[in-house]
């Protein structure tokens, strides 16, 4: 029976994808490399060194090691999150159906931890959560399932009890490589991706999820 639900963070709790774009465009920038937002999608859903190891490969910078592009990209996200990151419509909807249904609540999100802690801090939402995972500390980051199944190993339940809300394709690839139902909200420009067929629900909004999905799902 479905008694947890693990959400994913950029991009589906937190707008803050535009903030990465906008951290990587300046940082990568600086090494001379002029990064699209059509380039910027191709990596959406990995680990920040994973994006700069993808683009180091192509571009071929010098004059910055892959570390120091990597800190200088999570640093400029975390500032760009503290002055202006905002809540994705439904944010404090999803979070209290949730807790009021008594389900436990994760969150497991290919950030690095300190980037994860400064955006539910600014939120306000970190005590909604009872277990918090990081890619940064899997060998593997998603599509891979690790760190789904890192978060439910900590909130004690099966993957096969848990219900995996994400926003990109990586993202759920990964939920439903970890057992888990899975519930995607894409971006407005992405909705019509053939692959989201994967998920087990698609939604426009955190606003439409209801007791009817929830029963269909369980």
């Amino acid at each position: 029976m479905i008694n947890t639900v693990i959400f994913d963070m950029d991009g589906l709790l937190i707008d803050s994808e535009p903030l990465w774009g906008e951290a990587m465009t300046e940082v990568f920038a600086t090494v001379g490399v002029a990064l699209t937002p059509e380039l910027a999608s191709h990596t959406t859903g990995l680990r920040t060194a994973e994006v700069v190891d993808y683009w180091q490969n192509y571009f071929k910078w010098e004059g910055k090691d892959n570390l120091q592009v990597t800190n200088e990209i999570i640093d400029a996200v975390i500032a760009k999150i503290m002055a202006k990151g905002e809540a994705m419509e439904g944010l404090e909807y999803i979070l209290e159906y949730f807790t009021q249904k008594n389900f436990k609540i994760g969150l497991a999100s290919s950030s690095p931890l300190r980037l994860i802690e400064s955006a539910v801090d600014h939120m306000g939402i970190r005590d909604r959560f009872q277990a918090i995972s990081s890619a940064e500390f899997e060998s593997h980051g998603k599509p891979h399932p690790a760190v789904y199944l890192t978060c439910a190993k900590k909130l004690g339940s099966s993957p096969l009890d848990c219900v995996a809300f994400e926003d990109s394709v990586t993202g759920m690839t990964a939920a439903k490589a970890a057992r888990m139902k899975t519930v995607v909200v894409p971006e407005a420009h992405n909705r019509e991706n053939k692959r989201y067929a994967l998920a087990d629900v698609q939604l426009g909004s955190l606003l439409d999820f209801n007791d009817a999905i929830l029963q269909k799902l369980g």
